[in-house]
């Protein structure tokens, strides 16, 4: 079973409980089961965290937080080298910034993408991406 990085489309699936979050659950479920935490970008956890505060304030915030942090992720963090790869990335395809970093993070940890973003679909060749 590969490794597995989660976007925040995917988390916020989850979160809203909107079409298919089902599979994302059903996901985390099977990743946590093994050994190595499924992982999240830093950046797409502040995603999570401001998408969640502008659309529903700031206790829906604060409880996004907290459901993050139980689901048990490993939160990758930024360094340097995952700057300098995003920003290729960033630099060659038509992606967000955001996005960028979780793609430069799938490729260094070689793990498989949780999204149903369509705008991975312009990189879809360089990582595996399972669409929800």
């Amino acid at each position: 079973m590969p490794l597995r990085i989660y976007d925040s489309f995917a988390i916020l699936k989850l979160f809203q409980k909107e079409k298919n979050y089902h599979k994302v659950a059903r996901l985390l479920e099977q990743d946590l089961r093994r050994k190595e935490a499924p992982l999240l970008q830093i950046i797409n956890f502040g995603e999570i965290i401001y998408r969640t505060k502008k659309d529903f304030g700031e206790e829906a915030k604060l409880h996004a937080i907290r459901n993050v942090i139980s689901l048990g992720l490993r939160i990758i963090p930024v360094s340097d080298s995952l700057v300098y790869a995003a920003a290729e990335l960033k630099g060659s395809y038509a992606i967000s910034y955001a996005d960028a970093f979780l793609l430069a993070t799938a490729l260094r940890e070689k793990a498989t993408i949780v999204t149903g973003d369509p705008e991975f679909k312009k990189v879809q060749s360089l990582s595996p991406i399972e669409w929800i």
